[in-house]
Order: C-alpha cells, then structure tokens, then sequence
C-alpha cells in the first residue's frame, strides 16, 4: 500500500512541471487526494463493506470534487490533473500510467446492469472534458480530445476527437506516442468544410469556363 501511495506522488513530478516538493502535492493536489481516498474506499468495497466505501467515496467527493465509485478498478500512477469534476463510474477499469484531466466522464449510457463502463489500458490520455460512455474500451497509447464524446471502442495508438469522437490522422502522419498537444488536435469539422470550399472552388471555375466557351447570341430568335 505504501509503495503505491508513493507511485501516486512520483507519477505527479512526471506529469506536471509545477510540482514543486512531495510536501506540496501531499497537502495541496486534490488528484492525488482522490486517488488514495480510493484506494481505501475500494479495499473496503473488495470486503463487501460497501456502506462504509460509499461514505468514504462521497467525503472524498465532497473535499476534492472528483466522484470515483469505490468499485472501479484503478492500476497504478494514475494522474488526475485539476480534476475537478471528474467522474468515473463502477464498473471503470483504469489501466497503468493513464492521465485525466479535468471535466472528464467515464460513465454508463443506463440501467443497463453488469460491465456498463469503459475500460482505460494502459498509457491512456483523456483530455479536458471528454466524455466516454459505456462499456468500450479505449486501446493502449490512445489520446481522447477535449471535449470529445466517445461512444465506440478505440484502436490502441490512436488519437480520437468529436462529437461523437472519430479516430484521426494529424497531418497525415499517425500520431506518435507520447503526450498529447491539446491547441493542436486535428478538427474533422474544420477539415470537412475546408474540403467543401476546395471543391465548390473547383465548380466554380469549370462552370467559368465552360460560359467562357458557349457563343454568345444577340438578339431574339425568329
């Protein structure tokens, strides 16, 4: 248990250049915070002592603002970052060395009952206010936008934006591991509409010259 809880402080020097010292993220980063009121919420939901696991997960709730369901399953040196709002649901499966930052849902689409979560492999990163939703899981290396809402699963090493999200190719070139550069995010809306204005373009030319050949015919046919 103490090993993990000092993964937990080591993951955040990783991830974030403004940690100064571990007194200041054991005091002050509410990620850290929710994380460890976690992982004795689930140990206590593990002995079916489930009243006492869901008081624990809702006091954690109340102090950092993030809502983590004492039954998720949550693997080691996960970085919550400003992650006020956060939400991840029962039947959550959170790989290793994955990273959410604020706003993100990974939630249920019902009532339906049994695995009704995401699962989140390993080396993850959902951005700023994405929204996954239900029981999909999201490949290894993987890179979710802000703002995002997937609803199907996604391939490991890839990178997916959009309402509802869609898997992306930057530049034509395929997205390289490694962390993810949020004010350069490809926009499959943007590049559409730029696709239109290429093509309406093209129209008007040939439409241009095909005037430019039809003769002209003065006045009124007897």
């Amino acid at each position: 248990m103490w090993k993990t809880f000092k993964s937990d402080i080591d993951v955040v020097f990783d991830q974030d250049p403004a940690a100064r010292s571990r007194l200041e993220v054991v005091l002050t980063y509410s990620g850290v915070h929710a994380i460890w009121g976690h992982r004795v919420a689930h140990w206590l939901w593990k002995k079916k002592l489930y009243f006492l696991a869901r008081l624990l997960s809702q006091f954690s709730r109340f102090i950092t603002g993030i809502e983590i369901h004492p039954g998720a399953v949550i693997g080691q040196r996960l970085f919550i970052d400003h992650g006020m709002g956060v939400v991840i649901g029962e039947t959550c499966e959170i790989g290793n060395n994955v990273t959410i930052y604020q706003g993100v849902t990974l939630g249920g689409t019902g009532k339906e009952k049994g695995k009704r979560h995401p699962t989140i492999e390993d080396n993850v990163l959902i951005a700023t206010g994405a929204k996954i939703l239900g029981s999909m899981r999201i490949g290894e290396y993987s890179r979710v936008g802000a703002g995002s809402v997937v609803l199907k699963e996604v391939p490991p090493d890839s990178t997916v934006v959009g309402i509802p999200a869609k898997v992306v190719v930057r530049e034509g070139v395929k997205v390289e591991r490694g962390d993810l550069d949020h004010h350069l995010l490809p926009d499959p809306v943007a590049d559409k509409f730029k696709e239109m204005e290429t093509e309406i373009e093209k129209l008007k030319k040939e439409l241009h010259a095909h005037q430019a050949d039809k003769p002209v015919h003065e006045g009124k046919d007897t």
